[in-house]
């Protein structure tokens, strides 16, 4: 070790003091460890760091742990990606499912979804509106709906609002697992449009109010991945 100090310009007092005159240049490779030979030979560590390594002077270095530049192992260019697309909606067919009970919500949810599908080039002949007494109903029509091969996605319209008991929970709970299990059994894309709110005036606030009509939002959701399963994952 005293050997290799008093031989290496690397750690010679010149060195430390003067940056510039150090013989190590910039280099895209940046020395990890160090190890030595059995022998007394010092390695002149600033020689072989002041210089890019070649392959072959890589094989003569094994003493020298390095790091390489590599190029990202992702190409870009290869890589494949599939999304849903909002403009090719002609020709597809939806159902919507929508919930009797807390009408005053679902009915203008209803209709921001049939607006929002009319902007977007859906037919109406193309649309199936089905309605259940609740929320509760919904997800076992879905998958029926689904399982059918009609329709190219199913939306769920409901309105579930918190009332003075756990009934609430339980249907909320049981509205999005039937619409998540609607979707798994049947293949189809079923997506979720139930409302789930503490009071009226949030509900209505989210049924064409001030936090916009979350209908017109599942209409949206409906489209694109009617798109994707049909143009990109059709088996």
């Amino acid at each position: 070790m005293a050997s290799f100090a008093a031989n290496s310009s690397l750690l010679s007092p010149n060195s430390l003091r003067s940056p510039a005159k150090s013989s190590i240049s910039s280099s895209p490779f940046r020395c990890l460890c160090i190890s030595f030979n059995n022998n007394d030979k010092p390695t002149n560590l600033a020689a072989t760091t002041a210089h890019p390594l070649s392959s072959s002077a890589l094989q003569s270095h094994k003493g020298l742990g390095l790091w390489e530049k590599k190029e990202s192992s992702s190409q870009t260019s290869a890589v494949r990606h599939l999304t849903g697309s909002l403009t090719s909606a002609e020709g597809l067919r939806f159902a919507i499912v929508v919930a009797r009970f807390n009408e005053i919500v679902t009915r203008p949810l209803l209709e921001g979804a049939l607006d929002t599908f009319k902007r977007y080039s859906v037919k109406e002949e193309d649309i199936d509106v089905v309605w259940v007494p609740g929320s509760f109903e919904i997800g076992l029509v879905a998958e029926k709906l689904g399982k059918s091969r009609k329709y190219q996605a199913v939306l769920c319209i409901g309105a579930v609002i918190r009332g003075d008991t756990s009934h609430y929970d339980a249907v909320a709970n049981s509205a999005a697992s039937g619409v998540l299990s609607a979707g798994l059994s049947s293949g189809v894309p079923c997506i979720f449009g139930v409302l789930t709110c503490d009071d009226m005036d949030q509900a209505l606030n989210r049924a064409g109010g001030k936090a916009g009509n979350k209908g017109s939002e599942t209409a949206l959701t409906a489209i694109e991945m009617a798109s994707l399963f049909e143009h990109h994952l059709k088996f």
